[in-house]
C-alpha cells in the first residue's frame, strides 16, 4: 500500500503534519483559549490569527527512561584514568547528584507555558467547529438559492417561442429521404409531359397509351407525397431548457442598533460582541460578506463602523425607522436573488408607544420573506438578569416580537445581560440542528 508523507512546512519551518498532530493533542487547551479570545477582538480583526499560551503539562510526549532507583548498568567512559573494566562504583546518595533541570522562576511557577501561533483558518475552524446554520425550511438559507435556465438539448414538445427551425427541418429532410418521398420537380416534369401529349391533335395509338401511363404515375406520385407530408408533427423540435442552480456565495449582514440615551456604553459593547461573532460566522461560509451598519433613535441612518459603535446620539426610540432603512438598503444594493441577507438587531427593549405594532407589520409583510435569518438580541440590566432572562414577559418590543418568532422559523430572539451571556446565546441561536432532524 502506498504511503504519502506530507513535507510541507508551516511559517515556522516545521512540518505541517507535526503541527496538525500537536493541535489535535492539545485541542482542549487551544479551544478554550480561542473561545476566550473573542472578547478582545473587533469586527475588523477577523483576518488575523491568534497567539495563545497553553500549559505544557499534559502536552509532552511519553518517553522511556532508565529508572534511577534500580537496575544494572555498564558504561565505558573514554579517557578514564581512574577506573578499569570490572570496577564497582557505589551509587551516590539521594540528592547528591547535580540535577540537569531548569532553574525555577522567582514566582515559584517555573516554565509552565507554551506559546503557540494559530493561523486565521485554524483559529476560525476551532472557534466555529461546533456551530452550524440552522436547518430552516426556507431554501435561501442554503448556499444555492438562485436558478438560471440552461440549454439542455431538444425536445418534441414545448412552446412556439422555443421552436428550433433548423433541427425541425433536419428531422423533416431525414424522414422524407428515408421514406423516398417524390420530389416536387418530378411531379412537375410529368405534368409537362402530360400537357405536351394532350396538345397533340387526334391523339391515339402509342401516345394515348403513354398519356394514360403518365396520368397513372402522376396520381401515384401525388398520393405518396400526400402520404409523406413535407413536415410531420414528429419532426418538430423545441429547444429544451433546465434550471441550473447558480451558487450564491455572497452574504450581507445588516446590523441595527438603538443608540438613544437609554443605550449606554455597556449595552453598546455587548451588542458589538454579538455582531463580531455573527460576522465571523458568515465570513467562514461565504466568499464575500458585506456589513451594513444602521443606527437609530427617532430616525435611522446608515453609518460606518466607527460612528455606529462610538458616536453619541440623543433622542427617543422609534425602531420602525431602522427597519424601513433596512428595506431601502436592500432595495438599492442587495437583491435577494443575488445576496443572502442576514439581519441582527440589538436594543434595550424600549420603543415609542404604538411603534412596536408597526415593527411587527414590517417584519411579517416585507422583511422576513427577504431574510435568511433575523436575530434580535435584547440587552437587559445586569441587576435584573435573574428575573427577566428566562421570563416571557418584557417590554412592548419583546412582547410584539414573540408573535413574529412564532410565525417565522428564521426569526430568533434572546436576552443578554453580561459578556458571559453572549456566546451561549450565539450558540443557541445558531446551534447545530442535526439532533433535531
Amino acid at each position: 500500500m502506498p504511503q504519502f508523507v506530507d513535507r510541507r512546512l508551516n511559517p515556522k519551518d516545521k512540518s505541517l503534519g507535526n503541527r496538525q498532530r500537536f493541535i489535535r493533542r492539545a485541542r482542549a487547551h487551544i479551544k478554550q483559549v480561542v473561545d476566550d479570545s473573542i472578547r478582545e477582538r473587533k469586527v475588523t480583526d477577523i483576518a488575523s490569527g491568534e497567539s495563545i499560551s497553553i500549559p505544557t503539562k499534559g502536552i509532552e510526549e511519553p518517553q522511556f527512561r532508565n529508572s534511577a532507583k534500580g537496575g544494572k548498568r555498564e558504561r565505558v567512559f573514554t579517557g578514564n584514568k581512574e577506573f578499569v573494566a570490572g570496577d564497582e562504583i557505589e551509587k551516590p546518595p539521594s540528592g547528591a547528584g547535580e540535577g540537569g533541570g531548569k532553574e525555577g522562576a522567582e514566582s515559584g511557577e517555573g516554565e509552565d507555558e507554551f506559546r503557540f501561533v494559530l493561523t486565521r483558518d485554524e483559529f476560525l475552524d476551532l472557534f466555529f467547529e461546533d456551530l452550524e446554520l440552522p436547518d430552516l425550511e426556507k431554501t435561501s438559507l442554503r448556499e444555492v438559492i438562485a436558478y438560471k435556465p440552461r440549454r439542455a438539448g431538444h425536445t418534441s414538445s414545448g412552446t412556439q417561442t422555443n421552436l428550433n427551425v433548423l433541427r425541425t427541418m433536419q428531422k423533416s429532410f431525414a424522414r422524407r429521404l428515408a421514406l423516398r418521398r417524390p420530389k416536387l420537380a418530378d411531379a412537375e416534369e410529368i405534368e409537362q409531359q402530360i400537357f405536351a401529349l394532350e396538345a397533340i391533335p387526334g391523339l391515339g395509338g402509342a401516345n394515348a397509351k403513354k398519356l394514360a401511363e403518365l396520368r397513372k404515375l402522376l396520381e401515384k406520385i401525388d398520393a405518396k407525397r400526400r402520404a409523406v407530408p413535407f413536415i410531420d408533427p414528429m419532426d418538430i423540435r423545441f429547444n429544451r431548457f433546465e434550471q441550473q442552480p447558480q451558487p450564491n456565495t455572497k452574504a450581507v449582514m445588516i446590523c441595527m442598533m438603538d443608540v438613544s440615551g437609554s443605550m449606554g456604553e455597556r449595552e453598546k459593547e455587548l451588542a458589538k460582541r454579538f455582531f463580531v461573532l455573527l460576522h465571523m460566522f458568515l465570513d467562514r461560509r461565504y466568499e464575500r460578506t458585506d456589513v451594513v451598519f444602521i443606527r437609530h433613535t427617532h430616525e435611522a441612518q446608515e453609518v460606518d463602523e466607527e460612528t455606529f459603535f462610538y458616536s453619541r446620539e440623543t433622542g427617543g426610540t422609534v425602531v420602525s425607522t431602522a427597519l424601513k432603512e433596512m428595506l431601502k438598503v436592500v432595495a438599492d444594493r442587495y437583491s435577494p436573488q443575488e445576496w443572502n441577507i442576514y439581519a441582527a438587531q440589538a436594543s434595550d427593549g424600549e420603543n415609542f408607544t404604538g411603534d412596536s405594532a408597526r415593527c411587527v407589520a414590517l417584519l411579517e409583510e416585507e422583511l422576513m420573506p427577504l431574510c435568511q435569518y433575523y436575530a434580535y438580541v435584547e440587552i437587559v440590566d445586569e441587576r435584573e438578569a435573574d428575573l427577566v432572562l428566562e421570563s416571557q414577559n418584557g417590554a412592548a418590543l419583546w412582547r410584539s416580537y414573540r408573535a413574529v418568532a412564532g410565525n417565522w422559523k428564521n426569526f430568533a430572539m434572546k436576552r443578554i445581560a453580561k459578556p458571559g451571556d453572549i456566546y451561549p446565546v450565539f450558540r443557541e441561536l445558531f446551534a447545530r440542528q442535526s439532533a433535531k432532524s
